[in-house]
């Protein structure tokens, strides 16, 4: 049905332009019948483009005055607020907000710290690697491995 119908569309178009522009019939004409068909055809083509500019700028013309209109509407309307929502506030929230003391207070971050003992970590000497390794080779170094887990 759309093939059909867009066909349908395309021959009533074509009918529409054979009726309003009839084909030219230009073998029987001469050389300067062909110079003055063609300045014919020139003048008429100067005269819709006149006219097509002139749509141009009037329509350029009514979009810019309404944008101008829209615009005035706008400002005599005014911004629109939206609406501000509560905020619950304790007494003492509002008494600190005015007191210029609060401001001027720095917090003390050291006052509620912990104190802590530090312990002093168990070091071990360091001694020559060669003899460690000696000490724990053979079932003598595991064993005391074993032992010191315990």
């Amino acid at each position: 049905m759309l093939v059909a119908e867009s066909e349908e569309k395309k021959h009533e178009k074509e009918r529409v332009l054979n009726e309003c522009f009839p084909p030219l019939k230009l073998s029987s004409l001469s050389v300067q019948e062909l110079q003055d068909l063609c300045k014919e055809l020139n003048r008429k083509i100067d005269v819709v483009d006149e006219v097509r500019y002139d749509m141009e700028v009037k329509v350029a013309r009514n979009g810019t005055e309404i944008q101008t209109l829209s615009n005035k509407i706008n400002e005599l309307k005014g911004v629109k607020r939206p609406n501000l929502k509560r905020v619950k506030k304790t007494t003492d929230d509002m008494l600190g907000a005015y007191t210029e003391t609060s401001k001027l207070t720095k917090a003390d971050f050291k006052a509620n710290l912990k104190t802590v003992k530090k312990e002093d970590d168990k070091r071990e000497e360091v001694t020559d690697w060669r003899k460690n390794v000696e000490a724990m080779s053979g079932m003598q170094g595991r064993k005391k491995l074993f032992n010191a887990g315990q």
